[in-house]
């Protein structure tokens, strides 16, 4: 029999096997029920309404719903909804996009188990719980101005080897606007060069590695 204390857990991963481990080893903790398992985002959204747990422990990388989509759609109609976002990645930009969604704590997959106890137990009572790694990255990025639409196009772009010249011709724009773009974006990611800044956007995720 559970306890009326328990903390009550929904799971959302689409690999069922970390699921069902994760659910394992959170149903073996004194104070920890999990109450449901969702493979998807839309099954999650739609246990969430009929569970109403009190923490949400979701999977960033999802298809075709990720972890920051479902935290939004939960959040949206459960303001005080309780997520906490687990993925094996911890680029800036998904960092940055998971918290402003509203997850209340962001873990690494290879999170210690008393760490992630510990976590959900802060994120139930109320608080963010937010690795001071991963605070030091939101905080990083906060602080530096944020690309444009058109230049994380300009940054794709570089990524995939094109000059500028190419870059004119796919964007419909011309080769002076380009350098525009490029000296813009070495200066907002303090790049020193073209590669650099394609390196650093795919460290940040502003752009994933070809």
């Amino acid at each position: 029999m559970t306890s009326p204390s328990s903390i009550r857990i929904l799971l959302v991963d689409d690999h069922a096997i970390l699921r069902e481990g994760l659910a394992a080893l959170l149903s073996g903790v004194e104070g920890l029920e999990v109450v449901g398992q969702a493979g998807d985002g839309a099954t999650a959204i739609a246990l969430y309404r009929d569970l109403l747990p009190d923490v949400v422990i979701c999977d960033l990388r999802m298809h075709p719903m990720d972890g920051t989509e479902v935290t939004a759609t939960i959040r949206a109609e459960f303001p005080t909804a309780r997520i906490i976002l687990l993925t094996t990645y911890d680029t800036d930009e998904e960092v940055f996009r998971g918290l402003r969604a509203g997850a209340a704590s962001y873990l690494l997959k290879d999170v210690a188990p008393a760490q992630l106890i510990e976590t959900v137990q802060a994120v139930f009572a109320g608080r963010k719980a937010i690795d001071p790694a991963i605070a030091a990255k939101l905080a990083e990025h906060v602080s530096n101005d944020v690309l444009t639409a058109r230049q994380l196009e300009v940054l794709r772009s570089l990524s995939e080897g094109r000059s500028n010249i190419e870059i004119a011709n796919t964007l419909y724009i011309s080769e002076g606007t380009v350098k525009a773009h490029i000296k813009a974006i070495l200066q907002k990611l303090g790049a020193r060069d073209r590669t650099q800044a394609v390196t650093i956007g795919i460290k940040r995720g502003l752009i994933r590695a070809l």
